[in-house]
């Protein structure tokens, strides 16, 4: 048993292998079995010094939208990093794979590691578009065609994910808080765990998730659950009713001070004591003595105008006799619009009967199967939200589950390939490739253009010609303000060839590429389609090719 496996049986799923944590999942028979299959059959054929160059791209953006977020490039570095088959992987293919494969096949495997692979891509967090390869793979066949599923396993999600989340934060503004509260409902724990990392890449500020916190350094927050509310019944059933006065020290009954206070607000807010839950009043006071710096609530358990609200502002309030600030509430059901323009209401009233203006600024959570639409129907109607938590739809990613990148052979011992299709959408643009952003004046991205590697690139103030692929009558000259090369070699000789940045850094860029993009091409409904481009030597070179190698047809 290698240092690998040693490393994922004792470590459990993430473990750290020194320089970066890596998921023990992610290995090389993390893998379609028709990857291994082509590769014998590569073996077979004499090809184990063929040099080929493979592309990874997406042909539409997801959920309606005009652009992508790239995500999970790290992951695809680590994975580069620590591929090598176990001693157990090839016992176990030798088991699996159709009798009579040669011994020294098995040799060759086991000598396998990525040092010949050169690997380019486009900064992580950067928004990217169709066609334009986000990962460009150069080596060996054999090996850069094992590559591909464990990289589109690594990418897809990511990228789909970072995309959602940069979506909803959007949508909510850069004023509204967004929590991701989706362990419990995404596809598993990886599943958890990339929906915490990757919505936390695309804006969001922070996650429920525990384990995420400890392996990302996200931010961890969290309130309680009805359970906790309805598990007391009455205030009776309160064993410690205590709390240090956070000044004095002196210990003072908290509960005492919440039902004297909870008198005096029935008055101010006109809601009946009689009316409010008992049990409730109970669960805040003991929630509060558990977290007196640190006091957010539950408030639709029973009822949010009649009790919830009621409860919570009596417990506060006695808190804040004791010194201490409560922090706000949350609302998990129910017109969240209505009911966050009441707290907001309800506060204020407090904050000047009180005269504790810090009650004007309790923070005001809503939960409750949010998706994009609802908050973009909350912001119609003037909700007074301050914090959103989003799991379902967010991790699930329910308008469009997949982003589906596909990884195709472009080139092969320096000839260009290309996959021919009745769908022009499935037509590759073929040979190895530069990609370029060219910019406006005004600091917009314009367009995206790639060339031959071996054309000169784009130069600012000089006209280009940009030309759609496949659209002939579909062309302009564009004069640059800006030009930015795209690619990076982020792996070459067996080693990382760039500085990572931190997720932090991660999640910073995706909001500065967002502002590249016009407002157009961003907006929820019908955004205005971003354009990528070919020089007008490519569209020549793919059109050429195609010719070439498309059938003629006969008629008789």
């Amino acid at each position: 048993m290698n240092d690998r496996e040693l490393s994922c049986n004792a470590g459990g799923q993430f473990m750290d292998r020194g320089r970066m944590n890596q998921n023990g999942v992610v290995q090389p028979l993390l893998t379609d079995l028709y990857q291994i299959t082509m590769a014998y059959a590569y073996w077979k054929s004499d090809k184990t010094d063929d040099q080929a160059v493979f592309d990874l791209f997406f042909r539409n953006n997801p959920f309606h939208g005009e652009f992508t977020i790239f995500a999970g490039l790290e992951e695809c570095l680590k994975f580069l990093d620590s591929f090598h088959y176990s001693q157990s992987d090839i016992e176990y293919l030798k088991q699996t794979l159709p009798e009579g494969i040669e011994n020294e096949f098995f040799e060759y495997l086991g000598n396998l590691t990525a040092r010949e692979v050169t690997l380019f891509a486009i900064d992580e967090g950067t928004v990217a578009f169709p066609r334009v390869p986000i990962i460009k793979i150069e080596g060996p066949l054999i090996i850069v065609q094992l590559l591909e599923t464990t990289l589109l396993t690594l990418v897809n999600y990511a990228s789909l994910m970072a995309t959602n989340a940069a979506r909803y934060r959007m949508v909510a503004g850069k004023h509204v808080k967004l929590l991701e509260f989706g362990l419990r409902r995404a596809q598993g724990p990886d599943g958890g765990l990339s929906a915490s990392k990757y919505s936390y890449t695309g804006g969001f500020d922070g996650t429920s998730n525990v384990l995420a916190g400890k392996l990302f350094n996200i931010p961890v927050k969290g309130t309680h659950a009805h359970a906790y509310i309805t598990s007391f019944s009455s205030i009776g059933e309160l064993k410690t009713r205590l709390l240090k006065h956070k000044q004095t020290g002196v210990m003072e009954d908290l509960l005492e001070h919440a039902v004297r206070h909870r008198g005096m607000l029935s008055h101010v807010l006109d809601v009946s004591t009689e009316e409010s839950s008992e049990g409730e009043l109970a669960a805040m006071v003991s929630y509060a003595i558990a977290f007196p710096d640190g006091f957010m609530a539950l408030v639709d358990t029973y009822d949010v105008k009649r009790s919830g609200l009621l409860n919570f502002s009596a417990v506060a309030l006695a808190l804040n006799d004791l010194g201490y600030h409560a922090l706000g509430i949350r609302i998990d059901s129910g017109d969240l619009a209505y009911l966050s323009c009441l707290a907001r209401e309800t506060f204020e009233k407090v904050a000047e009967r009180f005269k504790v203006p810090w009650f004007n600024k309790l923070t005001i959570v809503a939960s409750n199967d949010i998706n994009e639409d609802t908050i973009l129907s909350l912001n119609e109607q003037g909700h007074k939200i301050d914090c959103f938590g989003i799991g379902t739809h967010l991790v699930t990613c329910q308008r469009q589950p997949a982003l589906g990148c596909v990884y195709k052979l472009v080139e092969i011992n320096g000839q260009p390939r290309i996959k021919l299709s009745q769908d022009v959408e499935k037509v590759t643009m073929p040979g190895n490739k530069n990609a370029y952003r060219l910019y406006s004046a005004d600091g917009h991205a314009l367009i995206d253009l790639l060339q031959k590697v071996s054309e000169p690139p784009p130069a600012v103030g000089q006209k280009v010609l940009c030309r759609h692929p496949f659209q002939e009558s579909k062309r302009a000259y564009v004069i640059p303000s800006h030009v930015e090369s795209l690619y990076k070699v982020y792996w070459k000789s067996g080693k990382i060839c760039q500085q990572l940045p931190t997720l932090e850094q991660v999640r910073e860029k995706v909001q500065i590429s967002l502002k590249t993009l016009r407002n157009d091409h961003k907006r929820t409904l019908n955004p205005t389609p971003y354009k990528v481009s070919v020089s007008d030597n490519l569209y020549n070179f793919i059109h050429d090719l195609w010719l070439q190698n498309a059938p003629i047809g006969e008629l008789s």
